[in-house]
């Protein structure tokens, strides 16, 4: 997805912000994986518990990335649990439908996979000095992944990420924004979308969002961000010349919408810039019964413009 589609979709990080009502806002605002922070980023906050409260009201959230084209659509079903507002765990269901590629759509013809996360914050926003970003470490664990490297060799993989991130909420004149900035080692490529990576390696992530008053007490949010990738996939260049794959950064813009004062959802749309020609495969183009002719043929995921919806609630 880029991002993927999921698309990957790494900054509508950022979380929508009011001025006056930035800890309410970012509480329940998931991620397309289930942690707090924006569609796909996580940030260095977490769930929102009252004063008072070690647990957490739950927030669930539902995110949907259409990449029909190729890689099929996603539909995330995901709920997260802070802990005294220092900590959160959660769980996610991604469910895949398949694509529309009668040459390519193949290596994403299965059901989803679960994903499970955790975060703890070492450092809150603001602490001892006005100045001090939020810092925040984490880790994802996607389960039952057999896409594109699955397809292959017909096993089922499991990868994961483990991340810091530094988020700034600026809520002053003249111009507050929210800005976010991180590192993960990660062994999955796209999310897990595009396959298990061939190693560990690490990535960047960031985004950055300016929040606008709008009616009816809501606050606008556009944001725009970036995810690095891993650059292959492993076993994909069993059918690509030069054998790997170039899978480009992911890019993001978006919008979030929520209430200022006291929100209880957060709505995300926008469109995500995942992955085009990632290389070149060889068919047959000879008739039946005739000698071989191989000819190059790009291979295209088709998601560079795809669209991605979520919504974020807390009771």
């Amino acid at each position: 997805m880029r991002s993927p589609i999921v698309c990957k979709l790494s900054l509508f990080v950022l979380l929508a912000v009011s001025v006056q009502f930035t800890q309410r806002i970012r509480a329940q605002n998931l991620t397309l994986e289930g942690q707090t922070g924006g569609f796909i980023t996580p940030t260095a906050y977490v769930v929102y518990s009252g004063k008072g409260q070690f647990f957490s009201h739950p927030a669930v959230g539902y995110h949907f990335v259409d990449a029909e084209k190729v890689i099929g659509n996603i539909h995330t079903f995901s709920i997260a649990e802070g802990f005294a507002n220092r900590a959160e765990v959660g769980y996610t269901r991604s469910v895949h439908t398949e694509g529309d590629s009668a040459a390519f759509s193949s290596l994403w013809h299965y059901a989803g996979m679960n994903i499970f996360n955790g975060k703890v914050v070492a450092i809150k926003d603001g602490w001892g000095s006005p100045l001090t970003p939020g810092l925040a470490a984490g880790f994802v664990v996607r389960t039952g992944d057999k896409f594109v490297s699955g397809f292959f060799d017909g096993k089922t993989y499991t990868n994961g990420d483990l991340y810091v991130a530094a988020t700034k909420t600026w809520a002053h004149p003249p111009v507050p924004f929210l800005a976010n900035l991180g590192w993960k080692a990660t062994n999955a490529s796209i999310y897990g979308i595009g396959g298990q990576a061939t190693r560990f390696g690490g990535r960047l992530f960031g985004g950055l969002g300016i929040p606008l008053p709008a009616p009816f007490h809501t606050v606008i949010v556009p944001a725009a961000g970036f995810t690095q990738e891993p650059p292959t996939s492993k076993n994909l260049g069993a059918i690509l010349l030069g054998g790997r794959a170039h899978i480009p950064t992911t890019l993001d813009y978006a919008v979030r919408v929520t209430q200022k004062d006291h929100p209880h959802f957060a709505f995300d749309i926008g469109v995500g810039q995942v992955a085009g020609q990632i290389g070149t495969t060889v068919v047959n183009a000879a008739p039946p019964g005739t000698p071989p002719v191989l000819v190059p043929v790009p291979v295209n995921l088709e998601a560079r413009h795809v669209v991605g919806v979520g919504l974020s609630i807390r009771p």
